[in-house]
């Protein structure tokens, strides 16, 4: 999201604003909340509304001031640069507006440059420069100048908030000369967050609290972020409920809340909140996005839609909305304004695993595996972690045939806990397609294990496969008690339930010519003891044996 709504095209001076300085630690909370305040009239005044707005609610967040020692509000004045939207006409979908281009830009830049070399701007002056340097795509000198705002007005947050944009990765962090302000752990909690550093987040912002923060409603809705960055939905969920008592009025990180309701199929309680929302404020762009989710989860995608463009005519660098139209885009089949919607959101922010995500897989349907290689590549790095995008790296590897690649990817997938309990099931069906039996089998095995420990009574569709496997798996090894077992657990299914019923009857029929089991299979191919309706096995076999293709 931009850090402001918003931008002056007028060079603010240093004989403007007043000397504001952020102290290094937490140890005065009245002067911090001073400061706060002090920062929020004069970002308000210059139309940075988002800073204004989070400089504002942080000051709330602490112990309330006598009113003798409060600041006068600044008076309010018309003020921002809306050429370029008011040339930007309804009819022009979300899609053309983001290619409408500010002319002005090129101009703005020299005349910045000029007062910049000068030593004229002040902290607003500066931030005004590194936007337009980032719009022009000047990407490491914007860094430079957002670096140099922050040490001469380390109280406004949303130079910050440009400069968190920009940082693709944590060696970047390392590398910037950031001034030793209070400001600074905020904006490390914040950037942590998004370069999916989560327990490191998680811990700054604690510190947060611990120092005096506690009633922070930002700092709580950003943990409940942090817990719906790592999939910890359960959690996720818990903490923006809580938040909603607290605030009923908060619409920040409102769409986040959204997700995490549309995934969990909370149709109901995303019912409620889109309306909710829509009697708050219907035009802010994270209310779009609630009703944009609420009608995709009705599977009303063209509404859906409607008004994720809505959010994005509201702010088109506003990122969720990008990807969320695209995921509509996709479930419509027009891949090809599916494939310009993700490629808007990574040029909002570079790290949206989403985008590259969704451009993978807009190209597997395409079927260009070279394509959704590369993005699948580009989400895995910004999801080390993320089991879905090693599933989907190994399905590229096997349609290009690189099955060693493949098997890597498989087995790293279960390795960091596999979301959709799919990858051992992949793993197995490649081992059986390169005729090695035994580790198919092991495979199968754990994913049996893993689905009946798991506690959860969810039909998995490969069930029945690996029953099936293992039945004619333990039959060719004569290990009749196994396959007799695993041809019962067939036949509790349809598809194979002729089969189970088959092996049964020729496993009878051995037994009474007397065929004797074999009892020279190594134990860990062995199913636990059991594997009835009343026993789930809790077992863990030993890990595959898949040292030369183990990353």
């Amino acid at each position: 999201m931009a850090a402001s709504s918003t931008v002056v095209p007028v060079v603010a001076t240093a004989a403007v604003v007043p000397v504001l300085s952020s102290s290094a630690d937490f140890s005065n909370l009245r002067e911090i909340k001073k400061q706060l305040l002090l920062i929020a009239g004069l970002t308000r005044e210059r139309g940075l509304l988002h800073s204004s707005k989070w400089s504002a609610e942080l000051a709330f967040s602490l112990p309330a001031l006598p009113l003798s020692e409060l600041q006068p509000p600044p008076p309010v004045t018309e003020s921002g640069e809306k050429k370029k939207d008011d040339e930007t006409v309804d009819s022009l979908g979300p899609l053309e507006k983001g290619q409408v281009k500010n002319e002005a830009l090129r101009e703005l830049r020299v005349e910045l440059s000029k007062k910049h070399q000068a030593r004229e701007l002040d902290g607003f002056g500066l931030y005004l420069y590194g936007v337009v340097l980032r719009k022009l795509d000047l990407v490491k000198e914007a860094i430079d100048v957002f670096v140099e705002a922050t040490h001469v007005l380390p109280l406004h947050w949303g130079a910050w908030l440009e400069l968190c944009n920009l940082i693709t990765d944590k060696e970047m962090l390392k590398f910037l000369s950031l001034p030793d302000t209070w400001m600074k752990e905020f904006f490390l909690a914040h950037i942590y967050t998004e370069l999916q550093l989560i327990e490191e987040a998680l811990q700054k912002y604690q510190n947060l609290i611990d120092v005096g923060f506690s009633k922070s409603s930002y700092i709580v809705s950003q943990i409940a972020v942090a817990y719906h960055n790592i999939r910890d939905i359960d959690k996720a969920l818990s903490i923006f409920n809580e938040l909603r008592k607290q605030d009923p009025y908060r619409i920040e990180n409102m769409d986040t809340f959204s997700n995490l309701l549309y995934v969990r199929s909370m149709k109901s309680e995303l019912s409620y909140l889109a309306h909710n929302l829509c009697e708050i404020d219907k035009y802010r762009v994270e209310t779009c996005c609630v009703i944009g989710n609420y009608y995709s989860l009705r599977s009303q995608h063209e509404k859906a839609a409607l008004y994720f463009q809505r959010a994005l005519k509201l702010n088109p660098r506003y990122l969720g909305a990008w990807t969320l139209m695209g995921h509509e885009y996709m479930e419509m089949k027009n891949t090809s304004a599916a494939i310009q919607a993700y490629r808007h959101a990574i040029e909002v922010n570079k790290r949206d695993y989403r985008a590259w995500y969704g451009l993978g897989q807009t190209y597997e349907i395409l079927k260009m595996p070279f394509y959704c290689l590369y993005y699948y590549r580009r989400a895995h790095q910004l999801r080390p972690n993320d089991s879905r995008m090693l599933v989907a790296l190994g399905e590229c590897y096997e349609k290009l045939n690189q099955l060693v690649e493949a098997k890597k990817c498989y087995w790293r997938a279960y390795a960091v806990g596999d979301v959709e309990k799919m990858a051992l099931v992949k793993l197995a069906k490649l081992h059986e397609q390169l005729t090695e039996s035994e580790q198919a089998a092991q495979c199968y095995i754990k994913y049996i294990q893993d689905i009946y420990s798991c506690g959860e009574i969810v039909e998995h569709l490969e069930e029945s496969t690996a029953f099936r496997y293992l039945a004619q798996y333990y039959f060719k090894c004569k290990l009749w008690d196994e396959a007799s077992t695993c041809a019962q657990k067939c036949c509790a299914f349809n598809d194979t339930r002729e089969e189970g019923k088959a092996l049964l009857r020729q496993i009878l029929q051995l037994r009474n010519q007397g065929e004797t089991p074999s009892t020279e299979m190594p134990a860990p191919f062995f199913l636990p003891a059991s594997l009835s309706a009343n026993n789930t096995p809790t077992r863990r076999v030993s890990p595959l044996n898949l040292s030369s293709v183990t990353p």
